[in-house]
C-alpha cells in the first residue's frame, strides 16, 4: 500500500472540475503552462490562443504560457508568439542530445510557476478542459503531486485503438518490469501536471523517453498514492507513419530498461536509414548464419 492507504493512483474525469472553481482554490499558487514544440505551426496557434483567451483572459487560472521551440524549420515560433505565448529556444545540456526531453527541461528552467502543466503541441482536438482537468487534482488535494492524462486516441476514426508505441512497446515492458505502473492508461501521454518540487532535481532523458521516464522516477519519489490519472476524453492528433515512430519506440524502450536495471547495448540512433545501412553492411553469409 502507498502512503494514505492507497495501492494506486487517484482517478478523476476532467468533468469533475471547472475553471471557475479552480480559480477559487488556486489562491496564491502560480501556474505555468508549457508546450514543447517542433514543427507544429498548424496546431500551436489555436492551442495557445485557446489557453490565453479562456484561462488567462476571461479568468485568471494560468499565470504563464511558455512554448519551447525545439529547432522547428516551420513557423512554429512566430505563430506561437503571435498567439500570445512566450517563446524560447530549446537548450541542450552539455553531453546530451536534443529532443523532447531537452525541450521539457528547458521549460522547467525558464518557467516560474508553482504548478507546471505540460501539453503536446500537435493536438487537433484541443480544449481548455485539458488544462483544467490536469490542474484539478493538484488544486483540490495538496497531497497529490503529479497528474497524468489518459484519453481515447482513435486514429482514422477507429474507436478504442491508437497509440502504437504505447500498446506495443511501453505497456508490455511496464507490465513485465514496472508492474505497479501498468495501471496507467496512457503512460506516454505528453499531458501532465506536477508540483515543481516533484520534478526539480530529476535526471531525465533528453529524447522521447522523457514521458515514461518521468512517470517511473516520480513514482519512486512520491509513490502512487500521491499521483493521479485524469480522463480527458478524446484526444486527436497528427498520426505519424511507422518510420517516424521507430526512434520514439527505441527511446521509450531504453528509458524503461534503464530504470529497471536492465543493461542492454541500445545506442541512440534517431535516423532509421543509419540502421538500414548498418544492416546492409553485414555480409549476407553472416546474416544467414545467425538466423
Amino acid at each position: 500500500m502507498t502512503p494514505g492507504g492507497r495501492a494506486g493512483p487517484w482517478r478523476f474525469s476532467h468533468s469533475e472540475f471547472t475553471a471557475e472553481a479552480l480559480v477559487s482554490a488556486k489562491k496564491a499558487v502560480t501556474v505555468s503552462v508549457c508546450l514543447p514544440a517542433r514543427d507544429e505551426a498548424t496546431t500551436i496557434g489555436r492551442i495557445v490562443a485557446t489557453i490565453r483567451d479562456e484561462l488567462a483572459g476571461k479568468i485568471h487560472l494560468m499565470d504563464e504560457l511558455l512554448v519551447v521551440d525545439d529547432r522547428s524549420i516551420d513557423a512554429t515560433a512566430s505563430v506561437a508568439a503571435a498567439a500570445g505565448a512566450t517563446v524560447v529556444p530549446v537548450t541542450v545540456p552539455a553531453g546530451s542530445a536534443a529532443g523532447k526531453g531537452a525541450a521539457m527541461g528547458t521549460a522547467l528552467a525558464e518557467s516560474h510557476g508553482d504548478l507546471v502543466v505540460f501539453l503536446d503541441a500537435d493536438i487537433q482536438s484541443f480544449s481548455s478542459h485539458f488544462v483544467v482537468g490536469l490542474l484539478g487534482p493538484l488544486l483540490r488535494d495538496r497531497s497529490i503531486g503529479f497528474v497524468k492524462a489518459t484519453y481515447r486516441r482513435p486514429p482514422s476514426g477507429v474507436a478504442r485503438e491508437g497509440g502504437r508505441v504505447t500498446e506495443l512497446a511501453a505497456k508490455p515492458l511496464l507490465a513485465l518490469l514496472q508492474p505497479d505502473l501498468a495501471c496507467f492508461g496512457q503512460p506516454l501521454a505528453g499531458e501532465i501536471a506536477a508540483r515543481r518540487s516533484v520534478l526539480d532535481g530529476l535526471t531525465l532523458p533528453s529524447d522521447y523517453g522523457i514521458d515514461v521516464a518521468a512517470l517511473i522516477d516520480v513514482a519512486r519519489r512520491i509513490a502512487l498514492g500521491a499521483m493521479a490519472e485524469v480522463d480527458l476524453g478524446e484526444r486527436r492528433h497528427r498520426n505519424r507513419p511507422l518510420s517516424e515512430l521507430a526512434p520514439q519506440a527505441r527511446s521509450v524502450v531504453r528509458a524503461i530498461l534503464a530504470r529497471s536495471g536492465v543493461n542492454i547495448a541500445l545506442p541512440v540512433i534517431e535516423d532509421t536509414t543509419r540502421l538500414d545501412a548498418r544492416c546492409r553492411a553485414v555480409p549476407e553469409d553472416d546474416r544467414v548464419a545467425h538466423r
